[in-house]
């Protein structure tokens, strides 16, 4: 029984990453200082933990960085932009031309279900 899932879990990961770079897109967890900028915005920048879902488009790029051996700080500027689309403009739908940098970065993971 071991054995069939130690085989099995390679393949079922690698399947959930290909549907997470296709069309299911994937969540993202970070827990890190945000600063954000924006015109009229009074959003003062803290610590936060988010969780959130990110799209395919971002999945795709942040699987690839990790194939490639990227590091955590090399993934930080797509993430950023990732949870800026999803988290603080809700997919556009709020906040045009909000920008939000994070720094200090306590922990970030990309929870696969």
């Amino acid at each position: 029984m071991e054995e069939a899932s130690s085989e099995w879990q390679p393949q079922g990961r690698a399947q959930a990453r290909k549907r997470a770079a296709i069309s299911g897109g994937m969540m993202v967890e970070v827990c890190a200082y945000f600063g954000l900028t924006a015109s009229g915005s009074s959003d003062e920048g803290r610590e936060r933990f988010i969780t959130t879902a990110i799209s395919p488009r971002y999945a795709a790029q942040i699987l690839r960085l990790q194939e490639a051996g990227a590091t955590e700080e090399e993934l930080h500027p797509v993430v950023t932009e990732a949870v800026t689309e999803s988290y603080f403009t809700e997919w556009g739908s709020r906040s045009a031309g909000l920008r939000a940098d994070f720094a200090h970065v306590r922990s970030m993971d990309f929870p696969f279900g």
